[in-house]
């Protein structure tokens, strides 16, 4: 194996439900792991109680994890680096990190999100603000993966995708833990398209729910969201095969339909006739679709893309269009052929 994937400290930047989780996953595989804790005070209690009593509670955490709450603390020594933070603060993250990651770091990003004003998935992002850093040291982690779940080490497969195969590859068997099966991919940008957008439908199917419109409505909303998704990723050099896969529609599926998902839940609500307001003062985590419902609504405006599901989730969560006329005008669009 090269010496540059030789094992190394890993740091996890975020430490929410899936960050904490993947901290987890990899120190009791016997690495040693920094985890980066925006809040000072949970980094004590991860520190003091080895639980992360907001995000992940029940779940003893390895005495191979070190918190930290300063970020060059965090990184400091570490080979890889995971960043698990909202999509719209990675920016700044990386903006932060530029001066202080050495040029052979690999960056692996289980984000999922698009940022709102430049449109950019993060491995662009990486591409502007860590331009010392190759492509090839860039790995998205994405697909089917309540947090929850993984820390119960229930069985669950995802995606490791890069530019570089051996990047890929390592991760991959960085990852790989008896309960998790990783496969490989080279399409990044696919993979990050399926894991943001899939949001923004699981809004939309939880609206469905909520309006209690029934089974055939819910899978109505997923195929033909999968479609929506589909035409975006074509526009932005996404493969189809891709979006059919495990960051795409496996993703998708488990999103729209269990009960875990914050992104389902807030429409769920919405269609139950509450506000956004008072839905996102009662979560303490963030659901990533709704700022990604911004991003996803703006390239379909740019691009002038067919997206009805993707339109009316924006009116419902921007606009506060009723979510009982946003099903009806739906069903009220001109017929056409399926594809």
């Amino acid at each position: 194996m090269n010496s540059k994937f030789q094992k190394k400290k890993i740091s996890v930047i975020g430490a929410g439900a899936w960050g904490t989780t993947i901290a987890n996953l990899l120190a009791k595989k016997d690495y040693k792991v920094s985890l980066w804790v925006y809040e000072k005070d949970l980094c004590q209690i991860i520190s003091e109680k080895r639980e992360n009593l907001r995000y992940l509670p029940g779940f003893q955490l390895s005495k191979n994890i070190a918190p930290y709450s300063d970020l060059e603390l965090a990184v400091q020594g570490a080979k890889i680096i995971i960043l698990v933070a909202p999509s719209q603060h990675v920016r700044g993250i990386f903006k932060a990190l530029s001066s202080i990651v050495p040029e052979d770091t690999i960056l692996v990003s289980a984000s999922k999100g698009i940022e709102n004003e430049s449109l950019l998935t993060i491995s662009q992002i990486f591409n502007q603000e860590l331009p010392s850093l190759s492509s090839n040291n860039f790995v998205t982690l994405s697909g089917p993966s309540f947090a929850r779940e993984m820390a119960e080490e229930k069985p669950s497969a995802m995606v490791v995708a890069s530019q570089s195969k051996e990047s890929s590859e390592y991760l991959q068997n960085l990852f790989t833990t008896p309960y998790l099966r990783l496969f490989t991919s080279n399409d990044v940008i696919g993979v990050e398209l399926g894991g943001a957008l899939k949001n923004v439908i699981a809004i939309a199917a939880g609206v469905s729910d909520g309006l209690e419109s029934g089974n055939n409505a819910r899978a109505a909303l997923i195929t033909r969201g999968l479609a929506e998704i589909n035409r975006i990723g074509a526009v932005l050099g996404a493969k189809p095969q891709t979006l059919s896969g495990l960051s795409g529609i496996g993703d998708l599926i488990l999103t729209c339909n269990g009960k875990l998902s914050r992104n389902r839940t807030i429409g769920l609500r919405i269609g139950r006739g509450e506000s956004l307001d008072k839905i996102q003062k009662d979560m303490i985590t963030v659901a990533e679709g709704i700022q990604t419902v911004k991003s996803a609504f703006s390239l379909v405006e740019k691009y002038n893309i067919p997206a009805a599901i993707i339109r009316e989730t924006y009116l419902l969560i921007y606009k506060n269009k009723n979510p009982r006329q946003s099903m009806q005008d739906l069903l009220e669009l001109p017929t056409t052929d399926e594809f």
